[in-house]
């Protein structure tokens, strides 16, 4: 028997092991031990889990077959927007992801892949040069606007098939932390945030302020990585005695109110266009808000929303984020 096939076995056998302790078993190198567990993954029969200096290694689940099962054309879609972030934090993207997510709910691949690719195009449907717009959510939820556009750049969740590719990415980046999928993220909303600068003559952005203490706020990673070349609207979240995020709140008047109350502007300057930069726009309390006390402080006449995420229906309220 092949050293290879020993080590999968024991794989096998203990379920989750480290390379220490394959080392330590087999009393070979550990360069060798990586060359097996590297041919392992390729041929798909074991997965890792872990970040270094802890990663262990598994034996891969079976899947059932899927390839053959999907259309080529419902495949070319799934395999680029696809993602799902599993319990354990392992990320399944494309087809492998949606097979995962298929077969742990007992669904059938090929007849669901088909029922995805219908709900994607639908909701698809409602981009406009890669952003949607928001103007119709927003009049249907409050009675006076003070934004004069809203976008989003894609909708946080849609039916049966839950959070997009990019809601799961805000998500996880925003909640763990994570600098690689909020440097992702960049990469993905750069270049529509600066279409949309370029459209409507922005000459002065804002980020929204976070509520929830963080040890990396994706807001502040955001303003830094997306490094725009335009003037900044300091935007404040006065502190409370007692936080309250809006994501706890589940009344639109509550988050009417908690905005009115906490967002702050104290600039002085002029502008003509300001954007407004937000991550995820359930009701679009904060900022319309925000909107109202730039254009009161004749800070600007115009002020356009932006959002990485926004919601489908009119109030609406994305607790996770």
């Amino acid at each position: 028997m092949s050293t290879k096939k020993k080590v999968f076995d024991y794989i096998k056998k203990r379920q989750r092991v480290t390379v220490g302790e394959l080392v330590d078993n087999f009393n070979i190198s550990r360069w060798a031990i990586y060359k097996h567990l590297n041919s392992l993954m390729k041929e798909g029969k074991i997965t890792k889990t872990g970040k270094p200096p802890r990663v262990f290694y598994l034996v891969k689940k079976d899947e059932k077959e899927r390839d053959f099962l999907i259309d080529e054309k419902d495949k070319k879609i799934i395999e680029g927007n696809y993602l799902i972030i599993t319990p354990s934090g392992e990320r399944k993207e494309g087809v492998e992801g949606f097979a995962y997510w298929c077969n742990k709910n007992n669904l059938d691949v090929g007849k669901v892949a088909n029922e995805y690719v219908k709900t994607f195009e639908k909701y698809n449907n409602y981009k406009k040069s890669g952003v949607i717009n928001g103007n119709d959510k927003f009049q249907n939820t409050f009675r006076d606007i003070f934004l004069d556009d809203i976008y989003y750049l894609d909708f946080y969740s849609v039916e049966r098939f839950g959070k997009t590719k990019l809601g799961q990415l805000l998500l996880y980046g925003k909640q763990s932390g994570n600098k690689k999928i909020i440097k992702e993220i960049i990469e993905i909303i750069k270049p529509k945030i600066e279409r949309i600068i370029k459209t409507h003559k922005i000459d002065a952005v804002g980020f929204i302020p976070w509520t929830v203490k963080r040890e990396v706020q994706i807001m502040r990673e955001l303003e830094k990585g997306m490094k725009i070349a335009t003037g900044k609207i300091k935007i404040e979240k006065i502190k409370t005695e007692i936080t309250v995020p809006q994501k706890t709140l589940n009344k639109l008047g509550d988050r009417v109110e908690n905005a009115e109350k906490t967002i702050i502007l104290t600039e002085n300057v002029r502008y003509k266009n300001v954007l407004l930069v937000d991550d995820a726009v359930g009701s679009g309390a904060t900022m319309n808000e925000t909107a109202r006390q730039i254009k009161d402080k004749k800070i600007a006449k115009k002020v356009v929303g932006i959002a990485i995420t926004g919601s489908f229906k009119g109030f609406d309220v994305i607790s996770e984020v």
